[in-house]
């Protein structure tokens, strides 16, 4: 599988992490682009910065020549995690002026899966209506809502149960949290 992982300015660098850190480059074709301001706030709350597994492939922003920038070689997945509603709104109004919204345009023209992780509250009633367009453009909207039936104890723990719930979603096996009523192997 081709994934393609976006991270933007949202607060919440450490879902982009955790994901990164749970996708398997030797098993999958795994791509990360970076917002802008994303880098910012990977400074703010990553202290040693993001680490990308081996065999990872990072793209400049501005770079059009990236493989996933054309219908004729999309990935097979794509998750901005985590997402601003401004890059939402962008999405869902077509304008894709560098490669991360240009990817997504791509991906929901091709019908491919596009998975978006907003973290941001309270809702404004344009946030609606672009998560509104996305849904019927075929978009996953997934917003970075962690349980706790699972008791988690560490900052990681509360933030992989959001990304056990985006591995399921692209359809890769989790061990980082336990399911609703699993019963014990």
């Amino acid at each position: 599988m081709k994934i393609l992982v976006a991270i933007t300015g949202a607060s919440g660098a450490l879902y982009a992490q955790r994901l990164l850190d749970n996708l398997d480059p030797a098993a999958h074709e795994i791509h990360v682009v970076l917002s802008n301001y994303a880098q910012q706030v990977i400074a703010e709350e990553l202290p040693g910065g993001l680490r990308f597994p081996a065999g990872v492939k990072p793209h400049g922003l501005k770079s059009m020549n990236a493989p996933f920038a054309s219908g004729s070689n999309p990935p097979d997945a794509m998750v901005i995690i985590p997402c601003t509603m401004g890059t939402m709104g962008r999405i869902a109004h077509g304008i894709s002026d560098d490669v991360l919204l240009r990817a997504a345009d791509v991906m929901l023209k091709e019908k491919r899966k596009l998975i978006l992780v907003p973290r941001e509250m309270p809702l404004s009633l344009i946030h609606v209506k672009n998560m509104e367009l996305l849904l019927l453009a075929g978009a996953t909207l997934m917003p970075a809502n962690p349980f706790f039936y699972t008791n988690p104890k560490t900052i990681e723990e509360v933030v992989d149960t959001v990304v056990a719930r985006v591995l399921d979603h692209l359809g890769l096996p989790q061990k980082l949290v336990p399911r609703w009523q699993e019963e014990a192997e």
